[in-house]
C-alpha cells in the first residue's frame, strides 16, 4: 500500500496516491482521514467515502486538484483549513513518509521528523507510537489516540478528571475535545429592530412589500421587532502560577466557544492578568485556536508569575474603559482568586466593574474541592463582588458552563 511518489518540478501528471484499479485509492484516503483526525479535524466514514467518489470524480492526476476535492469535503470548519493544507503536503512529500503514515496504528513505525515550524496539531498527528520493548522510562506517557481507540471508561473519567491531575497526552485529548464545544451566550434585546409579527410600530416598508404581491391589498400588517444579540463579553484570564495548568486550555475553550459571538459583530474583548494587564483581542481575532495560542504566548510576559487583580482592573479602567458597552457586557473572570495584592484596591476596582456591566462572573478552578470556601484575602473580596461563582476544573463542568451562566443571568 505504498503511495505513489507526489509530482515533481516540472512533471503535472505524476499520481499521487496510486492507481485506483490496483486498490491503492482507499487505502491512501484512508491513511489521510486517520492522520486528520488525529490533528483534531472531525471526521466520520460519509465523508472519508465522499472524498474517495470525488477523486473518482476529479482525477488523481494533478496535485492540486487532488487538494482541492479532499479540502472540499473532508473541511468543514474554517479554522481547520491551514491544518489540512500543512498535513497534506507533509504527508505526501515522499514515498517513505507515506509507508509510515499508513501504518501509524501498527507499533513498528518509527516516527518520522517534523519539519520546521508546524502546527502542533500536525506535528502530533505525524508521531506514530513508540515500538515495543523499548525502556519504559525513557518513553513519554501514554499517548491516546483520538482515532477510536479510546474506550467509553476512558472517556467519562477524562470527562471528569481535573485540568491539573492529567498526563501530557490525555492534557493534548483534553484540549481538542474543549475546542470543540461551544458556549451559548445569553441574548437581550438589542436596539435596532427588524420586520416582524410583534410590535408596536408598523413596518410599512415590508407591508408595501407583501401588498404588491396581492395586487395593491393590505392583507397583514407586518411589525418593527426589536432584534436579539448576545450579551458583548470581556473575559479576564488568570496566568499567574497558580494557574499556569488552567490557562492554556481555558484559553483555546475560550477563543473556539466564544466565537460565533465574533461572528455576529458582537464585542468580545480578551484580557489575561498576573503582575500585568496583557491584551489579547487581536490575537482571538484569528481563526485557528493554535495560531492564537502563539500570539499569546509572545504577548504574555508575566506568565506563571503572582496575581494582582486589583492593579491590573485599574489599568483597565484607565486605558480600556471604553470596552465595557454600556451596563450590558457579561464579565467572565477566570482565576483561582490567589491574589496577592491590596485587598483595599481589589474592592475598589472590583465595585467600578460591576457599576459598569451586566453580570460579573468568577470561573473558578478550586471548587474542583469539596467544601471548598473563598478564605483568603483576595478570593473573600472577589467572592462579595460577583454575581456567581462556577467550576471550570474539567470537561465535565465546562459542557454546564452555559446551563450555569444562564441561571445566574435569570437572577
Amino acid at each position: 500500500m505504498t503511495p505513489v511518489a507526489v509530482q515533481r518540478p516540472g512533471d503535472a501528471r505524476v499520481p499521487l496516491l496510486g492507481d485506483a484499479r490496483r486498490g491503492k485509492l482507499a487505502d491512501n484516503v484512508v491513511a489521510f482521514a486517520r492522520a486528520l483526525r488525529r490533528a483534531g479535524v472531525p471526521l466520520d466514514a460519509s465523508r472519508i467515502a465522499l472524498a474517495q467518489q470525488a477523486l473518482q470524480h476529479v482525477g488523481v492526476d494533478r496535485r492540486g486538484d487532488v487538494s482541492a476535492a479532499l479540502e472540499a469535503v473532508l473541511v468543514s470548519r474554517e479554522q481547520d483549513r491551514a491544518v489540512f493544507r500543512e498535513l497534506f503536503d507533509a504527508f505526501f512529500r515522499d514515498p517513505e513518509l507515506g509507508h509510515k503514515l499508513l501504518a501509524q496504528m501498527l507499533p513498528r513505525a518509527e516516527a518520522p521528523a517534523a519539519p520546521p515550524r508546524q502546527r502542533p496539531r500536525v506535528r502530533e498527528a505525524l508521531q506514530p507510537p513508540k515500538k515495543p520493548g523499548a525502556d519504559a522510562s525513557a518513553q513519554p506517557d501514554k499517548s491516546i489516540d483520538l482515532d477510536a481507540a479510546m474506550t467509553a471508561s476512558e472517556l467519562v473519567r477524562l470527562r471528569q478528571a481535573d485540568f491539573n491531575q492529567l498526563t501530557a497526552s490525555e492534557f493534548q485529548l483534553v484540549e481538542r475535545l474543549a475546542r470543540d464545544m461551544a458556549l451559548v451566550v445569553p441574548e437581550v434585546r438589542a436596539r435596532r429592530t427588524r420586520a416582524g409579527w410583534r410590535g408596536q410600530r408598523v413596518h410599512w416598508g415590508r407591508t408595501l412589500q407583501g401588498a404588491a404581491h396581492t395586487r395593491g391589498e393590505v392583507m397583514a400588517l407586518r411589525r418593527l421587532q426589536r432584534r436579539s444579540q448576545p450579551l458583548p463579553l470581556l473575559l479576564l484570564v488568570d496566568v499567574s502560577g497558580s494557574m499556569e495548568r488552567y490557562a492554556r486550555l481555558l484559553l483555546a475553550f475560550l477563543h473556539a466557544a466564544t466565537r460565533q459571538v465574533q461572528r455576529q459583530r458582537v464585542r468580545r474583548d480578551v484580557f489575561t492578568f498576573g503582575t500585568r494587564l496583557t491584551d489579547l483581542t487581536a490575537a482571538f481575532r484569528l481563526n485557528d485556536t493554535d495560531a492564537m495560542l502563539q500570539q499569546a504566548g509572545r504577548a504574555i510576559e508575566d506568565f506563571a508569575g503572582g496575581t494582582r487583580l486589583g492593579e491590573s482592573l485599574g489599568v483597565l479602567r484607565q486605558r480600556h474603559a471604553r470596552r465595557l458597552v454600556g451596563r450590558r457586557t457579561l464579565v467572565l473572570i477566570v482565576s483561582d482568586g490567589l491574589d496577592t495584592g491590596e485587598p483595599d484596591v481589589l474592592t475598589r476596582e472590583l465595585a467600578w466593574l460591576k457599576r459598569h456591566t451586566r453580570r460579573l462572573l468568577w470561573l473558578n478552578p478550586l471548587l474542583r474541592f469539596a467544601g471548598y470556601t473563598p478564605s483568603a484575602r483576595g478570593a473573600a473580596v472577589l467572592h462579595g463582588a460577583c454575581d456567581g461563582m462556577l467550576a471550570v476544573h474539567n470537561i465535565s463542568r465546562l459542557q454546564d458552563l452555559a446551563r450555569g451562566i444562564a441561571q445566574v443571568m435569570k437572577q
